[in-house]
């Protein structure tokens, strides 16, 4: 076997499991949301949104990026592994100090009374977190997807039972908040029992020096990332208030998290893919270009099928006091389109990190952040909550062609993968793209005013008939050996 071949075998493996554990979890995750948003008010699910948003960027400080450090390193002794355990469980417990200091401050800003308790579970959280870096970026660096699939998946399905059972004892914003804390607990629990490492203790800085200095270059991609990722909810709690944010929250999650679910495994499956392949410029397009073709199919037409969905699921949709939640169809369906372009340009960013260029990754993710935060200042400033939480979502559209044609610039001039080439992968997701919508368009022509369930089950059923396609597609050409 070849070591292209060796490459594309990891890769298929890394899709296959991580992929099908990122379904079932954005399943589960995406059904229990909408049961636990019948248990609760618009401002509940606003409050709850705020503190997860602010949870996920003080998480991406845990571990200062040296999960990636470990992943490229050409190799690793015991005793960078303890000095480093401890230097990151430290890192973490001056985060949560930090975390509970500034949860009053963040109180009087959003002018929520009671939301500093909640910043009680996202300062615990982040030891936890820390002390599962080193299991999992080993796991990662062995190419252990089946273990990394079956601690998403349990992780997934424990923290999506506490999120039920609170909300469903009259918990109200702690569903959300405790689902979140619970992720972090079951993570550090399955990445212990997959991959145990009992630290000694045993603490030189010199040893971990260059493993930190790789790690922080890396930790301010994913900082920006994730400041980006959350700087919305932010934004939009800020300007329009709780109940305008859950709106918002619906909608980014309905368009935006299955996509971001397949954005986290192309990060996982390639970074350590392309950083084995990184020497040999042939390697590592065939490698890139396998990836996005696997991407494409996986994304786009996943994204157009919740485009058809959003308003009958809307429409569908109540919070507990009975209202509904179709003002967020529209949002829904410009996040779609947006979602297509955001998670194609993040192939980019393993590619950076994978070639020892942590550093241009995070430019990109800053750039990313400063067209993301202006774009939503400017909406903020001048439309009011209805027409604002559609122009927040045309922002999210507008940001990611500038990125691309970047991205695609970088890549013809430093591996000479050319823009027609770049494109060649999305020819089969986009005629399983034109089946799907030809199907759905005939159906609903066939069946008179058809109501929301109607039509959700009719884009439903597209949409599965098009995955099957692209499936046959993929096999036969597979067989071939042409994929």
């Amino acid at each position: 076997m070849s070591e292209a071949e060796d490459h594309r075998r990891h890769l298929g493996r890394g899709f296959n499991w991580l992929g099908g554990a990122a379904i079932i979890a954005k399943i589960v995750d995406f059904a229990t949301i909408l049961a636990v948003l019948l248990y609760l008010t618009k401002a509940q699910v606003g409050i709850g949104s705020l503190v997860i948003a602010f949870g996920m960027v003080i998480e991406a400080f845990d571990g200062l990026g040296t999960g990636d450090a470990l992943v490229q390193a050409p190799q690793i002794t015991r005793a960078q592994l303890d000095s480093l355990f401890w230097f990151i469980l430290a890192a973490a417990l001056a985060v949560a100090g930090i975390t509970l200091l500034a949860a009053p401050l963040v109180q009087h800003l959003y002018a929520q009374p009671g939301m500093a308790a909640f910043f009680l579970l996202v300062a615990i959280k982040q030891p936890l977190v820390g002390a599962a870096v080193i299991p999992l970026a080993l796991l990662n660096r062995a190419l252990r997807y089946e273990a990394i699939a079956g601690i998403n998946v349990g992780a997934t399905f424990a923290a999506a039972a506490v999120r039920f059972a609170i909300a469903f004892a009259g918990g109200g914003a702690w569903a959300i908040a405790g689902g979140y804390f619970a992720s972090g607990v079951f993570i550090l629990l399955g990445s212990l029992i997959a991959n145990p490492f009992r630290p000694r203790l045993h603490f030189h800085y010199p040893e971990i020096a260059p493993l930190l200095h790789f790690g922080l270059r890396s930790a301010s991609a994913n900082i920006f990332e994730q400041i980006f990722k959350n700087i919305d909810y932010m934004l939009v709690g800020w300007f329009y208030g709780a109940a305008p944010l859950a709106l918002y929250r619906v909608a980014f999650d309905v368009a935006m998290e299955p996509a971001m679910a397949i954005g986290t495994i192309i990060n996982r499956t390639a970074l350590p893919v392309f950083a084995r392949a990184a020497a040999i410029p042939g390697q590592l397009a065939d490698a890139l270009l396998w990836s996005l073709r696997r991407l494409a199919i996986l994304n786009a037409p996943l994204m157009v099928g919740l485009f058809l969905m959003a308003r009958p699921l809307m429409a569908l949709l109540h919070d507990s006091q009975g209202h509904s939640y179709a003002a967020a169809a529209t949002p829904v369906q410009i996040l779609c389109l947006a979602a297509i372009l955001r998670i194609t340009s993040q192939l980019i960013t393993p590619v950076l990190v994978g070639t020892g260029q942590p550093g241009k990754a995070a430019w990109l993710s800053a750039a990313t952040l400063i067209l993301l935060s202006l774009g939503i200042l400017a909406v903020g400033l001048h439309f009011p909550a209805h027409d604002g939480l559609v122009a927040v979502a045309c922002v999210w559209l507008a940001a990611y062609p500038p990125l691309l044609i970047w991205g695609g610039y970088y890549l013809h001039r430093h591996w000479q993968i050319s823009a027609p080439t770049l494109l060649r992968p999305f020819l089969a997701p986009a005629t399983g793209i034109a089946g799907l919508l030809f199907l759905n368009f005939t159906a609903r022509h066939f069946i008179r005013a058809p109501g929301p369930a109607p039509q959700l089950a009719i884009a439903l059923a597209a949409t599965l008939l098009a995955y099957a396609g692209l499936y046959w597609h993929t096999r036969r050409a597979r067989l071939a050996g042409t994929a």
